[in-house]
């Protein structure tokens, strides 16, 4: 492999040549793969070849080694061109070529059609365009934090410019102070829909300028030009050296075979086996090697090893348990923000790089992030109304050994950012996203900031923890114990304040001794009659029920959920020989907690009388507590259908 040194002016012939040579190889290499794979996208892996060819002989990651701490990241924004990327990678030694060829889009195969990290030399599964930036950003952070050196090449598609994201990622590098950061981005000027200008006009140098990047042009075929480029920007000779700076490289899609230059049929298509071959003619090598290769991989064992790509691991120091007492009425936001709190006490110490990180969207206050970032400055990132860039930064960091914190509304923490979430999982983050706000608990913000579906929507990211805390004790034992635990976590909360959750006695029922246990659920109350299932901010509206119900001579055991994945099996099977069985939940009722019950009885053949309350359509503007009774969820309407239930 061959290692460029930057202090030299200009690169020689002789290494001209070589990236001539490389850049022919590794265009029989893409060729090969796509037409042998049936599908593909040849044409930008060939513009993008140069600018791939380059970077990776320049930046600091060892072949032999490539997760090695501390190292360059290379991120690939514009994740088809996987073929372009595996075939430098395999150039440049990180893996033979034989398993790339014959491997490339099978099932199971870690070469997947899009760049994931199962294979050696790739840092950020990609291929949603626009969020490769984002994720670029997150590494470049987690460099400067831990004190590294060390660069980040993001390479992305001129399409991709397109996508709002891009900009989020381009504001927030500034704001942080990113001089790290170099993107190339390969521009040449066609996407699947044709020309770049009449699919979506735009001015793609003037947008980076007023993002206040520095921007450098050049021929994205010219390897003198790529190299001059990156090495002005690594050695800070750029207008503003305490900023990013972009490349623009002006390349042609298709690059190296005469009929597939300009030409955006080849975007994603690959080449059938006769013009396959009419390319490896071009390129000077035997066309009769595809047929070769066509037989040999119809026997050939998916066996290339997938990279493990966990995240690095982080060692927190518990923080003590906050305890409140039943008089105490506060809101489990605030609770949260105590904790969070506490927890940076314990581990972001004084002149050492922060353990814990916290971000959100211009809603410091009303997450109650405010405590954390006066004591941890340095380590809260306000990111402003950019929840798309915010979500996908925040996971990108969570890989580097970082706890971290993202805080916004449920709206926008999980259905605004569904897909950057569902990427980060892909690319197993350990993320903890804690969204206040959540169900018709809102209030007065109406049916758009009434997050009614998020059970819902984030049980579809099966990797996620769900966390529901019944008020501001057990907030505080759930935020302390997923500071211990790997992976992608979500707590949810509502807006409101709320009583404290007591035993029959008086006392607190999630006390000091209180142990929170995923995959286990809180019986509050014990009775014989039935179960009234619950969670979240709906578990004072039950007490109450269990009150009114208690009054008529009903015994009737309180079940609260709060670990929703992991489900508690043992627990829900427990309230199953109560038969009488009543869910009742601030959430849409046919995609929450309680269609997973009736869905686990259902698949193990357990019969119950089930019911469900919860809400069947939008809710409106109006008081919580308007709104709940509304809905039948108030304490008497919920007394009434358990009433009902077991006498119907």
């Amino acid at each position: 492999m061959l290692k460029i040194n930057l202090e030299k002016d200009f690169l020689s012939e002789e290494e001209i040549s070589f990236f001539e040579e490389a850049f022919r190889k590794c265009a029989r290499r893409i060729v090969l793969a796509t037409t042998l794979a049936g599908c593909g996208h040849p044409g930008g892996s060939l513009s993008s070849l140069s600018l791939l060819l380059m970077v990776y002989a320049i930046a600091e990651i060892d072949p032999k080694n490539p997760r090695k701490e501390p190292r360059d990241r290379v991120v690939i924004s514009h994740g088809h061109i996987s073929p372009g990327v595996y075939s430098v990678l395999c150039e440049y030694g990180f893996f033979p070529e034989e398993p790339f060829l014959m491997e490339f889009r099978r099932a199971g195969s870690a070469f997947g059609g899009h760049v994931e990290q199962s294979v050696p030399g790739v840092e950020w599964n990609t291929g949603n365009l626009g969020q490769g930036l984002s994720a670029a950003c997150g590494m470049a952070k987690a460099l400067k934090l831990k004190g590294f050196p060390n660069w980040v090449f993001c390479l992305m598609g001129d399409g991709e410019q397109q996508k709002g994201q891009v900009i989020e990622a381009r504001r927030w590098a500034v704001k942080f102070g990113l001089d790290n950061l170099i993107t190339l981005i390969d521009y040449n000027k066609l996407q699947i829909g044709g020309n770049i200008r009449e699919v979506m006009p735009q001015n793609i140098k003037e947008e980076i300028l007023a993002t206040s990047w520095n921007i450098i042009e050049i021929d994205g075929h010219n390897f003198q030009e790529i190299y001059q480029a990156l090495r002005k920007a690594l050695r800070k000779e750029v207008p503003h050296p305490d900023k990013p700076t972009a490349i623009l490289a002006h390349t042609i899609m298709g690059k190296g075979i005469s009929f597939m230059e300009n030409d955006p049929k080849w975007h994603g298509a690959a080449l059938p086996d006769e013009l396959a071959k009419k390319a490896l003619e071009e390129l000077g090598f035997d066309p009769q090697e595809l047929d070769y290769l066509k037989e040999k991989r119809k026997s050939y064992p998916i066996s290339f090893p997938h990279q493990p790509h966990d995240p690095l691991p982080v060692e927190i120091e518990p923080a003590d348990p906050n305890i409140y007492p039943p008089e105490k009425k506060t809101d489990c936001r605030s609770a949260y923000g105590k904790a969070l709190l506490n927890l940076a006490l314990k581990n972001n110490l004084p002149g050492k790089p922060p353990k814990i990180l916290g971000l959100t969207c211009d809603l410091e206050g009303s997450v109650k992030m405010t405590d954390f970032k006066k004591h941890s400055p340095q380590a809260f990132f306000e990111s402003g109304i950019q929840e798309h860039h915010t979500a996908s930064v925040a996971g990108a960091l969570s890989k580097e050994g970082f706890l971290v914190f993202f805080s916004t509304f449920g709206v926008f923490g999980i259905d605004e950012v569904y897909n950057q979430l569902r990427i980060n999982s892909l690319n197993k983050t350990a993320l903890k996203v804690v969204c206040t706000h959540l169900g018709a608990d809102v209030g007065e913000d109406g049916p758009t900031h009434q997050c009614l579906d998020y059970l819902g929507v984030i049980s579809n990211i099966p990797d996620f923890e769900i966390y529901m805390p019944a008020d501001p004790n057990q907030t505080d034992h759930i935020i302390r114990t997923i500071a211990q635990r790997p992976g992608n976590i979500f707590v949810g909360m509502g807006r409101s304040k709320l009583p404290i959750v007591t035993k029959e006695d008086g006392s607190p029922f999630f006390d000091e001794n209180y142990k929170f246990e995923p995959g286990k659920a809180d019986w509050i109350r014990k009775g014989s009659d039935g179960v009234i299932i619950t969670y979240g901010n709906m578990v004072p509206y039950a007490i109450s029920a269990f009150n009114i119900l208690k009054e008529k001579g009903y015994t009737v055991s309180l079940l609260n959920v709060a670990s929703i994945r992991p489900f508690p099996e043992e627990d829900i099977l427990k309230a199953s020989e109560l038969e009488n069985i009543l869910v009742v939940e601030d959430h849409y009722v046919y995609t929450g907690l309680g269609m997973k019950i009736a869905a686990f009885y259902g698949l193990k053949g357990i019969k119950v009388k089930l019911k469900l309350l919860g809400h069947k359509e939008p809710s409106s503007s109006g008081k919580p507590a308007d709104l709940f009774k509304i809905a039948g969820l108030d304490p008497e309407s919920i007394a009434a259908s358990f009433e009902k239930l077991i006498n119907g």
